[in-house]
């Protein structure tokens, strides 16, 4: 009897997915030189796919695999899937969350740092000599600082956490006041950024938080402010942030994701004031591996009968 059919749209990290290879034909979608031919081949097979962010998994694409049981996404966002047209044809979705939480902090962190202390403008600084000739402008201290996270999920609580080792107040933004936590709140992310120093972006893309960060709450930021996104792309309208960085509305901005990825605006290339990242919230040998293992266990769970270990929708 012939394998069920799982479609790789990726290599699934460090982890791979050798693991499944006795019970699943892996067609590893990457490779091929047609993919659109390749699933139109086995179509009626498809039992499973695994994908990540770069793989937007449409209603086409899950109605044309009648068979389609799961989606596993290496990664914890999953507004590249269509969940309406996934829970209509009963398909199941996980993600990858809490295991990258402590890495994305992390990555949030240093982004704070390098804009604050001007970390990478000092590396150059040191490169090209000019240090042999004048003193490196001062940076802006962390301690002491408000910091308004946006999204106070596993990601952003991490963020909390480490802010204040750096003596930081902190106070944050999201859907809903979470009582159990010892931070102020604000319903207005315009009314939150007025009142600090530095914004930190951690809340999920989609819909709901689209161009969440325009030029009002940059506005409100201010001219000594600092924007870090290590969220998506999409929080951010791109072109009015280009302009407040260009017109000095904001100091700084610290970013690993954008709107098109992986092309960046041309105007952020020449900018001091910018530090750019190619998406690595997550990029480090152990949290890759552990998202790998996390989505091969939920696919083994699901065609065990057992539950999953992080579903999407009910």
């Amino acid at each position: 009897m012939a394998k069920p059919v799982l479609l790789s749209f990726h290599p699934n990290g460090p982890k791979g997915l050798d693991d499944l290879s006795d019970r699943f034909r892996i067609i590893k979608l990457f490779h091929e030189d047609d993919p659109e031919a390749v699933i139109q081949d086995c179509k009626d097979d498809v039992v499973a796919i695994n994908c990540t962010m770069d793989h937007k998994i449409t209603d086409k694409i899950i109605a044309a695999l009648p068979n389609l049981e799961i989606i596993a996404t290496y990664s914890v966002g999953f507004d590249h899937i269509d969940l309406e047209s996934a829970k209509k044809h009963g398909v199941k979705v996980t993600n990858t969350p809490k295991v990258l939480a402590a890495e994305t902090a992390d990555t949030g962190m240093a982004l704070l740092l390098a804009t604050a202390r001007r970390i990478v403008e000092a590396d150059m600084y040191v490169r090209v000599g000019k240090w042999l000739t004048s003193d490196m402008p001062l940076g802006t201290s962390l301690a002491n600082k408000r910091i308004g996270i946006v999204g106070l999920g596993d990601i952003g609580s991490k963020v909390a956490r480490r802010c204040e080792a750096f003596d930081m107040e902190v106070v944050y933004h999201g859907r809903h006041e979470q009582k159990d936590k010892p931070y102020k709140y604000y319903a207005d992310v315009v009314e939150m950024a007025k009142d600090c120093d530095f914004l930190m972006l951690c809340c999920p893309g989609g819909a709901a938080t689209a161009n969440l960060v325009d030029i009002h709450v940059l506005e409100a930021l201010g001219p000594e402010g600092i924007l870090i996104n290590i969220a998506r792309g999409s929080v951010v309208d791109e072109p009015a942030l280009v302009e407040a960085l260009q017109n000095g509305t904001i100091a700084a901005a610290g970013l690993d994701v954008f709107a098109k990825e992986p092309h960046v605006p041309v105007e952020y290339i020449s900018m001091d004031n910018v530090v750019l990242l190619p998406h690595i919230g997550s990029a480090t040998l152990e949290t890759r591996t552990k998202m790998g293992q996390l989505v091969i266990d939920n696919i083994l769970a699901h065609f065990d009968g057992k539950p999953l270990l992080t579903e999407v929708i009910k």
